[in-house]
């Protein structure tokens, strides 16, 4: 029998982007929950400490209770936040299957501002494949939503 024909592929979702505002000004946007609440989902228990246990929590379906359990694996401040993301129920298909991803966020400092890449790994394919795509379009637009968010919180622009 061929191996090949049994295994999974590992996909990751990045987006990388370019902010006229400084690490620290995303950073607050990345670990204060009321700031989480408006460019992503409102976190439950969400603190910017090393294994703080938190979730999220969006649309069920079927047998997942629609509960995102995260936890926090890394802080380095204003330069790198990283968080277990799980979901999901071993009943489901499609949205709603179980998932066991990892978020990462990356801060680097460069001239007139930060560049912020999202790294979302671990998507197990193809069993994965709905929250892969669904998920590869909503990171983008909720990176969009935090260089909002941001924008009002950086100190060095006007506000209008």
């Amino acid at each position: 029998m061929n191996d090949n024909a049994l295994k999974s592929v590992t996909q990751d979702i990045v987006v990388d982007e370019v902010f006229p505002h400084a690490p620290e000004t995303i950073w607050t946007a990345l670990t204060s929950g009321d700031l989480i609440a408006r460019w992503l989902m409102a976190p439950t228990g969400f603190e910017p400490v090393e294994g703080t246990h938190f979730t999220f929590t969006t649309t069920p379906a079927g047998a997942w209770d629609g509960v995102i359990r995260c936890q926090v694996l890394q802080v380095i401040p204003n330069e790198r936040l990283s968080y277990a993301w799980k979901g999901g129920h071993e009943g489901n298909v499609g949205y709603g299957s179980p998932l066991d991803t990892v978020v990462t966020w990356v801060l680097s400092k460069i001239e007139n501002g930060t560049r912020v890449r999202l790294v979302h790994s671990g998507f197990v394919l193809p069993k994965n494949d709905t929250a892969y795509r669904n998920m590869s379009a909503g990171w983008k637009k909720v990176v969009r939503n935090l260089d909002s968010v941001a924008a009002e919180q950086d100190p060095a622009k006007p506000l209008h």
